[in-house]
């Protein structure tokens, strides 16, 4: 099985944390970046499956440019004060029907592909 490529975004004690228990994981592989802010050309370079950062610091604008061009990249922001994770993820739908939008409010699986389409969405507002 290939390794999952986690990049992590930034210097923090919790990154640091975080990162010391992932690495015992086998198939995962840890990068730690050393540029306090890289390029989105310097964080392609790394080819991650997912980048980690520490929600209470700076937004990592370069991270957040790549969903736009990476699909399948899955970011994850640690805020440890709330004790929470975000995820934010660059896919997207494709022939979007209204049975498919009801799943992905649902938490269900959808097919996932690069574009969306509202065309097979109804005009008119539901009734209810």
């Amino acid at each position: 099985m290939e390794k999952r490529r986690v990049v992590l975004y930034g210097s923090s004690v919790i990154l640091g944390s975080v990162g010391a228990s992932l690495r015992r994981q086998p198939d995962l592989e840890i990068i730690p970046l050393s540029s306090v802010c890289p390029t989105v050309q310097e964080l392609e370079a790394y080819t991650p499956d997912v980048i980690m950062f520490d929600a209470q610091a700076d937004r990592p604008e370069a991270a957040f440019f790549l969903l736009e061009t990476r699909p399948g990249l899955l970011l994850i922001g640690i805020d440890p004060s709330k004790n929470q994770v975000r995820l934010w993820s660059g896919r997207q739908l494709c022939e979007l029907s209204t049975q498919d939008l009801v799943q992905v409010i649902t938490g269900g699986e959808v097919e996932y592909t690069e574009d969306i389409s509202m065309e097979s969405l109804p005009d008119e507002p539901a009734s209810g």
